[in-house]
């Protein structure tokens, strides 16, 4: 018995790679990836962005051979941003055929949260999943890895920020009553209690409102100065239009990530002009001024006879992210082998500016800060890099090791 295993171990390390179901998502030519978008649902424009993007890269890689000779195959699931359709979607993924062997860029926060427990019981990770919430690296769990500076670090960060770089005093906020809307409401008032200050006026909406009337007016009766922003794309747009209908006037609007979109402007036209908003990778304008994103968004406008967003970047680096790490961790591909990678893994800044990107056995979330940008003339621009907007400064510890300190908090 002894001597018939010991054959059997030896075949299946000469074998390598070749056994086609020791991992699943992994055979001899090809590793199987899933996604979740909403392809149906409110979100719909950002799942069709997404999965372009990430077509993109696929694309590339098998142009180049692949993974050590396995070729990317991606599978996409429509959750129509429904987190029971996403629990449905990730069985789906996780058990047909061979199965995938990670779900990449998965959109939505309540939807990776539900879908998570099902990927986990078949040992698939969740790659760089599409939303900013803690709960993505939250608590740890081996199979987690996130991407996206928080919702709640994005604004403590940044609530404060424009309040004394604009010497103002009261601060408002209108929040989309649910977690996510929370998580950005929660950030920006632990930055502003960092400072000495707090919300003059809280109002919430849910989701789906359309009328934003009373909640301006209360902003307004509290001659707010700068309004945080807990919102996605028509709750911005029509917040926006209702101050500007009604002479309610603060220094600043601000809002998160999820308010980064070329929609906001096409929807709410000029009176969208100095809305400011995190970020954490620039909007791909086919004629930016660095080459080599004017050159990916042209290709990209000449493939899908369509003009890229900030998501199809989203989309794009997740995959290529993806297959950085699998070439790293080398032929034998496997979850455990994979992970390891990742806990000693580096992603440099990459063309889109996004920050560079550290994880580690403990260290699951690979960047905390975010830039900042303004629309200005119906388009985005970047307005502070990560150290200049965050106030961060490298600080030495007595322990010899280095860490980033602001002026507001401590990293």
């Amino acid at each position: 018995m002894n001597i018939q295993f010991a054959v059997l171990a030896a075949l299946a390390f000469a074998a390598g790679p070749a056994l086609a179901q020791a991992t699943p998502g992994v055979s001899k030519n090809e590793i199987v990836l899933g996604t979740i978008q909403d392809l149906s649902g409110p979100l719909a424009a950002y799942g069709k962005q997404i999965r372009l993007g990430m077509q993109m890269a696929v694309e590339e890689a098998n142009e180049l051979s692949g993974v050590h000779g396995r070729k990317i195959k991606l599978l996409i699931e429509d959750s129509a941003y429904d987190p029971k359709k996403a629990v449905l979607a990730a069985q789906k993924l996780v058990t047909q055929d061979s199965g995938i062997f990670a779900m990449v860029g998965h959109l939505g926060t309540a939807q990776n949260m539900a879908a998570m427990p099902v990927q986990f019981e078949k040992n698939v990770i969740n790659f760089f999943p599409i939303t900013s919430a803690r709960e993505m690296y939250e608590p740890y769990h081996r199979l987690k890895y996130s991407n996206a500076a928080t919702y709640f670090d994005q604004m403590r960060i940044a609530a404060p920020r424009l309040m004394k770089d604009k010497n103002l005093k009261r601060a408002c906020v209108i929040y989309q009553d649910d977690d996510f809307g929370l998580e950005v409401m929660r950030g920006a008032e632990a930055g502003l209690k960092s400072i000495g200050l707090d919300f003059v006026e809280k109002t919430s909406y849910k989701r789906g409102a359309t009328d934003f009337s009373s909640q301006v007016a209360r902003m307004k009766s509290g001659n707010c100065e700068m309004v945080v922003l807990g919102t996605i794309i028509r709750e911005t747009v029509g917040t926006i239009a209702e101050s500007r209908k009604t002479g309610f006037t603060p220094a600043a609007f601000v809002g998160s990530s999820a308010v980064y979109t070329d929609l906001i402007p096409k929807l709410g036209g000029k009176a969208m002009d100095n809305l400011y908003a995190t970020m954490t990778a620039q909007h791909p304008y086919l004629d930016a001024a660095e080459q080599p994103v004017r050159f990916w968004a042209n290709k990209y406008r000449t493939k899908f006879n369509e003009d890229p967003t900030v998501f199809s970047v989203y989309g794009y680096a997740t995959v290529e992210a993806f297959i950085k790490a699998a070439h790293k961790t080398g032929p034998n591909l496997t979850t455990d082998n994979f992970v390891r990678t990742m806990d000693s893994m580096t992603f440099n800044r990459t063309m889109f500016g996004g920050a560079e990107q550290t994880f580690s056995s403990t260290k699951r979330l690979g960047n905390r800060y975010s830039r900042l940008s303004q629309l200005q003339d119906g388009r985005w621009k970047v307005v502070s890099d990560y150290v200049a907007f965050a106030g961060l400064k490298p600080v030495q510890k007595k322990d010899g090791k280095w860490a980033v300190e602001s002026e507001f908090f401590q990293d």
